[in-house]
C-alpha cells in the first residue's frame, strides 16, 4: 500500500503563482526553486539592464505642472537626532532664585506663556508686551486664522496683570477683542545715533549721481509691509528710491520697482547715516503695532510718507512733520511723496518739526515710564492681598 505524500509546507516568501518561492532579496538572487529540482547554471552573460521607473511629474491642485520635463526629486534631508523635548532649564535657575518683584514678559504668544505660568506658580505680577499684529499677519499669509490668532492673543493676556500696547491703535485693538487691563507704552528712539548732522553729500552724490531726491524704505522686504506700493514713486522724474532690509519679497520687488537701489539690510551708524541722507522716508506697511523706523526717521530730520493706521497714526502728525495717506493706495503713496518733492521749504519744515517732536522720547524717558507700570500693578497686588 502506498503511503500517501505529505503536503508541502508553505515557504513564508511563497509566491502564490506555481511553486516559485522569492526571498527578501530576489531582486538580486533570483527566484529560488523548490530543493528536489536541479538549480540551473548561472549565465555568464551580464544582466539585462532595468529600465528605471518615470519619475511622477509634480503637478499642483489646478493647471499645468510646474515644469514641462520630469526630474529627479530632491533627496530629503537628513535631520540629525536630537531630544524630543527642547532642552529644560537647569534646577533652581527660574525667577523663584532671582526672586524679582515683577516677571516682564516680551510678546508672549508662544515662549512668553510659558513665563507667564511660571509666575502664577510663584505668585509673582505678570507685566505683558503686546508688539506683533499677528492675526493681520495670518490674514495676509494665510487668508484666514485671525479669529483663532485673536483667540490665543486673549488667552495668553488675560492672565497677566497688565499689558502693555504701544500704541492708541494697538491698545484699541486689545479692548474691542476682549483682552483686559491694558495701558499705553509706546517705544524710544536712540536720538544720539539717530540725528540730521549724520547727513553724508557724498553718500547722496553715490546714490543719486544726477543729483535725484532720495525717497527711502527701510524694513523687512515681505508680503505684509506692501512695499510694492512704492512703484508709482519709482516713475516720478528726478527722483531716487532707496530700499534698505531683505526679506523674502526681495526677489518680486527687484522687479516691481524698477530702478531702486537696493542697499540690503544695515544697521548701527551705517544705517544712521543713510536715514539722515534721505529728503522723503515712505513706509507702506498696514499692519504696523508702532513702526519704529518712522520715528527713526523723524529723530534724523526727515518727512514721513506713511499709512493712516496703526501705529504711524501715533508718531506722525498730518501737515506738520510728514503726511499720513489711505492704507494700501499707491496712488495716494506717490501723490504725497511728489508733493514733498516739490515744494523743498516744506520738506524741511517737517524735517524740523519731526526732530524737535522726538527728542523728548529716548530710552530713558521710556524706561521710566516702564517702571511706572511696575510700581502700578505692585500697588494693586499689594491692595489686593490686604483687602
Amino acid at each position: 500500500m502506498t503511503r500517501p505524500r505529505p503536503a508541502r509546507r508553505q515557504h513564508p516568501y511563497a509566491c502564490r503563482h506555481r511553486d516559485r518561492i522569492l526571498s527578501p532579496r530576489c531582486e538580486r538572487r533570483g527566484p529560488l526553486r523548490a530543493p528536489d529540482r536541479p538549480a540551473p547554471r548561472r549565465s555568464r552573460s551580464p544582466p539585462a539592464r532595468r529600465r528605471p521607473r518615470p519619475v511622477p511629474r509634480h503637478r499642483p491642485r489646478h493647471g499645468r505642472p510646474l515644469s514641462g520635463r520630469p526630474g529627479p526629486l530632491p533627496p530629503a534631508p537628513r535631520l540629525p537626532a536630537g531630544p524630543r523635548r527642547p532642552p529644560q532649564p537647569a534646577p533652581g535657575r527660574g525667577p523663584g532664585e532671582h526672586r524679582p518683584d515683577v516677571v516682564h514678559l516680551a510678546s508672549p504668544f508662544v515662549l512668553g506663556a510659558r513665563g507667564m505660568a511660571a509666575a502664577a506658580r510663584l505668585g509673582l505680577p505678570a507685566v505683558a508686551v503686546y508688539q506683533t499684529d499677528l492675526a493681520g499677519y495670518a490674514r495676509t499669509y494665510m487668508g484666514a486664522g485671525e479669529a483663532a490668532a485673536w483667540r490665543r492673543i486673549r488667552a495668553v493676556h488675560a492672565a497677566a496683570d497688565r499689558t502693555l500696547a504701544p500704541s492708541t491703535a494697538a491698545l484699541g485693538d486689545l479692548e474691542t477683542h476682549g483682552v483686559p487691563r491694558v495701558r499705553l507704552w509706546p517705544r524710544g528712539v536712540d536720538t544720539v545715533r539717530f540725528r540730521p548732522d549724520r547727513r553724508d553729500e557724498a553718500l547722496r552724490r553715490e546714490l543719486a549721481p544726477g543729483g535725484e531726491l532720495l525717497v527711502g524704505y527701510v524694513g523687512r522686504l515681505a508680503p505684509e509691509k506692501h512695499v510694492e506700493l512704492l512703484a508709482g514713486v519709482t516713475a516720478l522724474d528726478g527722483v531716487r528710491l532707496v530700499v534698505v532690509g531683505d526679506g523674502p519679497s526681495h526677489a518680486h520687488l527687484t522687479e516691481a520697482l524698477p530702478g531702486a537701489a537696493f542697499l540690503g539690510r544695515r544697521t548701527g551708524d551705517e544705517l544712521a547715516r543713510i536715514f539722515a541722507s534721505l529728503d522723503v522716508f515712505a513706509h507702506t506697511g498696514p499692519f504696523e503695532t508702532f513702526c519704529q523706523t518712522v520715528q527713526e526717521a523723524m529723530a534724523s530730520g526727515v518727512p514721513v510718507v506713511a499709512p493712516a493706521v496703526g501705529g504711524p497714526l501715533d508718531l506722525v502728525h498730518h501737515g506738520r512733520t510728514g503726511l499720513l495717506v489711505p492704507p494700501r493706495d499707491a496712488e495716494a503713496v506717490r501723490d504725497a511723496v511728489r508733493c514733498l518733492a516739490e515744494d523743498p521749504a516744506r520738506r524741511g519744515a517737517f524735517g524740523a518739526a519731526a526732530r524737535a517732536l522726538v527728542e523728548g522720547r529716548t530710552w530713558a524717558a521710556v524706561g521710566d515710564r516702564l517702571i511706572g507700570h511696575y510700581e502700578d500693578v505692585l500697588a494693586g497686588r499689594r491692595t489686593a492681598v490686604a483687602a
